[in-house]
């Protein structure tokens, strides 16, 4: 299908992205569901599909990427970026704070307070304790959140590729 440049405003663009998955929207799949009432949460199945899944990285790696984007990038807290990214996989909020916290070994409190801290230092080498094979893409994926340079929160490009 053949695509189109458009030009809109702040505030259009604002309200799009309220309705936005993350990892998995384009501004064109958000405005196809909007105008013409399709769904991608038709399904618990369907739901699991809009989510960031990089080859060789671990669905629980993947959700907490997922969290922290939307802490970080979306300004939410981290109940509410749970909420979010469970909503999106057709999951439970226990099962995706399991995540980072039962497999971590940490309770949610002990995770909000290593989230207070600039950088994410701690929470990134306890990722990188727990998920050994993909260290480095834990490294990529946090210089590219923290940094200036990194998500253009405006339009965040979150392939594999734009973090390399």
């Amino acid at each position: 299908m053949k695509m189109h440049l458009i030009e809109i405003d702040d505030k259009i663009w604002n309200h799009l992205k309220n309705f936005a998955e993350p990892f998995t929207d384009t501004p064109n799949s958000v405005l196809r569901r909007l105008l013409f009432g399709k769904s991608n949460k038709e399904s618990p199945d369907a739901a699991k599909n809009n989510s960031i899944h990089i080859k060789g990285v671990p669905d629980d790696l993947s959700q907490i990427f997922e969290v922290l984007y939307e802490i970080e990038i979306n300004g939410l807290s981290r109940v509410k970026a749970t909420n979010k990214v469970a909503q999106a996989r057709g999951t439970t909020t226990k099962n995706v704070r399991d995540k980072y916290c039962s497999q971590l070994n940490k309770k949610a409190s002990e995770i909000d307070r290593i989230f207070n801290k600039p950088g994410y230092e701690q929470f990134k080498q306890l990722l990188k304790d727990k998920f050994v094979v993909q260290r480095d893409i834990i490294d990529l994926f946090f210089d590219s959140l923290i940094s200036d340079e990194g998500f253009d929160k405006k339009d965040p490009d979150l392939s594999l590729e734009s973090l390399i």
